[in-house]
């Protein structure tokens, strides 16, 4: 079957608009309707959500001599060579899985797209698959969950994602050899925990060595077009290692058929980290984290709910919907959209701590969405003190905003002005917008026709000085972004 597929993916290339060198690729544009899109939600859901400790990478560190996974699993469920980790998948039954509730809830939570993982670093795929007997169709909760969730999102209208992380399996289950475990009779399992080498010492060494095999990338390949095929999702993400060496030829192959595939429906969009890809030809993203200023190219933060694992666990540190928020509020500014991780539980259930937090942000997008969905950036993304710091894996932290970080966006005809924290004298001064003085020109030389605080029925006063535009209210104030509407001229 990997060899038709192979000549099926060479022909569609062979027929396409688009080939597999960057060249070719370097003639792709971001569909309009992604960028419009503003806020996603990410599943990490699968056989890891059934140990639910430490995170998921559990299938990975469950394995290493001396972690705190490695010693949880044998106090639980013993041995590791009589109980490894595909005994966990007749656990993973999802019973109280609904796809139509989930995307009820989405859909209430005000998203615009679904990314569910297709397959984790783990190598169990979360579909019907038929490359593998190794999925959710055949084994564990005998369903086709990504297919599910696609229906159920285009019903809605909500567009429909997947995301692949398979290509990390190539080392994801290696530590399992240095011990007695069911990984050192790994030729009984097939394809699950093939191939189970050795991980590389640095994960961004871009020629590690092992490095992925010829056939082991033909596989990834093919299973990651038969997500294409199956589903037809609009947003393809992949996360990191895609960008050694050696998967550089199999990723243009795979951009090529996915574009072309994607031309009949209105065109899709790939996520990618790290440079794998030529940069223009996909959508960035950066994990847990978010630029600085504004960009001219559209982007994307992936982040979770949870700050210390995305799939469920007993123990998740949780953010608060606030926080949340204004990080929506400052990538939206800049030219993001925000997509944002829950994890389920085994069962098929959402969390109560994960359902609160993504109905909070309906309720507040149902008010200020017009700041946001649709919106672009205006000629300034943010004033005020505190600083974003730029690049992945920041979000350990709360950011403690004040009354003077500010965020803009345009949309409709009307600037918006969102303020991060609401002080609680109602007195607000956007200095982007000051009038002009003698010794300066002014940052904004627009006349100021009115202003509404969203969500809110008082009539704000303001005032326009060469400190900026004075906003005073005396009933207005909420624990999440104020969005005023500002009608100019």
């Amino acid at each position: 079957m990997i060899k038709e597929y192979l000549k099926k993916i060479d022909e569609v290339i062979e027929n396409g608009k688009y080939k597999d060198t960057w060249e070719s690729l370097a003639g792709y544009r971001v569909p309009d309707w992604y960028a419009d899109c503003k806020f996603g939600i990410f599943i990490h859901w699968g056989v890891y959500s059934v140990p639910a400790f430490g995170s998921e990478w559990y299938s990975r560190n469950m394995y290493i001599q001396g972690s705190e996974e490695y010693e949880h699993h044998i106090r639980t469920y013993g041995a590791h060579r009589d109980f490894g980790y595909k005994d966990f998948i007749p656990m993973f039954r999802a019973e109280k899985f609904s796809a139509d509730e989930w995307l009820d809830l989405f859909q209430r939570a005000g998203a615009q797209y679904i990314v569910p993982v297709a397959e984790h670093h783990d190598g169990f795929q979360m579909y019907r698959s038929g490359i593998s007997k190794w999925n959710a169709y055949e084994m564990g909760p005998r369903r086709d969950i990504v297919g599910e969730l696609s229906d159920a999102a285009k019903k809605r209208g909500i567009l429909n994602g997947a995301s692949s992380h398979r290509v990390e399996h190539w080392f994801f289950m290696g530590h399992g050899r240095e011990f007695e475990s069911d990984i050192t009779e790994n030729e009984k399992y097939g394809d699950f925990y093939f191939p189970a080498m050795p991980e590389p010492a640095d994960h961004h060494d871009l020629y590690s060595q092992p490095e992925p095999s010829q056939e082991y990338l033909e596989d990834w390949l093919v299973r990651c077009c038969e997500i294409v095929d199956l589903f037809q999702p609009r947003i393809v993400y992949f996360d990191w290692w895609i960008e050694h060496s050696a998967v550089k030829p199999y990723l243009r192959k795979f951009a090529a058929y996915y574009y072309d595939r994607a031309e009949k429906w209105g065109g899709g969009v790939i996520n990618y980290k790290h440079d794998a890809f030529l940069f223009g030809t996909a959508v960035v993203d950066i994990e847990r984290g978010q630029f600085a200023e504004a960009k001219p190219f559209v982007w994307q933060t992936d982040t979770a709910v949870a700050r210390n694992s995305w799939c469920y666990t007993e123990n998740n540190d949780y953010k608060t919907p606030g926080e949340i928020l204004c990080d929506l509020v400052d990538i939206v500014s800049k030219n993001g959209r925000l997509l944002l991780n829950i994890g389920p539980k085994a069962d098929g259930t959402i969390p109560d701590e994960d359902r609160s937090i993504l109905l909070e942000i309906g309720r507040w997008l149902r008010t200020n969405g017009e700041a946001v969905y649709g919106s672009k950036v205006w000629r300034y993304a943010a004033e005020g003190p505190t600083k974003i710091q730029e690049g992945q894996f920041a979000d350990g932290t709360r950011k403690e905003y004040t009354s003077k970080d500010i965020r803009f966006t345009v949309n409709n005809g009307f600037l918006y002005a969102s303020v991060l924290r609401y002080p609680e004298d109602g007195s607000i001064t956007i200095e982007s917008l000051r009038e002009a003085d003698a010794s300066h020109l002014p940052l904004f030389h627009g006349i100021i026709r009115d202003i509404d605080v969203l969500g809110f029925d008082e009539k704000p006063v303001y005032s326009r000085d060469d400190k900026g535009l004075h906003i005073q209210t005396e009933h207005v104030w909420s624990e999440y972004p104020v969005v005023f509407r500002i009608a100019v001229d």
